[in-house]
């Protein structure tokens, strides 16, 4: 798993575009998605490639951002997650999946990258395997 790459679902693409140049800024490497079906297949493609999600609840039609954390957490359970939302916080407790973190928009890019980084920073470490 790169211990850097985070998985950034944004509908909006100003707010995409600014979060994905505040987390690469601080040495992150981002793949991006417009919506909750975009970023499953992402993810599905190569699920050790992501090591964190960031993810805004609303993103246009189809699944919400709380379905795209529940679908990582099903294969990563330990998997970092940070939500965005403007209006959909007071959900968070209900919806939201163990051990995330939620960023109530608008936000300063300095939460996004400090919640991802502290998420990372409680991971067990990688242990390798003995036996080849």
């Amino acid at each position: 798993m790169n211990q850097n790459a985070v998985l950034l679902v944004e509908d909006e693409a100003f707010i995409l575009l600014d979060v994905q140049a505040g987390l690469e800024e601080q040495g992150f490497k981002v793949a991006c998605a417009k919506n909750a079906k975009e970023a499953i297949a992402l993810f599905d493609e190569d699920p050790s490639a992501i090591s964190a999600l960031v993810t805004d609840i609303r993103l246009g039609d189809g699944a919400l951002g709380w379905e795209v954390a529940r679908h990582l957490r099903q294969t990563v359970p330990t998997m970092p997650v940070v939500y965005m939302s403007g209006d959909s916080a007071s959900n968070w407790h209900s919806e939201g999946v163990p051990g995330s973190v939620m960023i109530q928009k608008p936000f300063v890019l300095a939460q996004i990258v400090t919640a991802v980084a502290t998420l990372l920073n409680q991971q067990p470490p990688i242990v390798p395997d003995s036996n080849p």
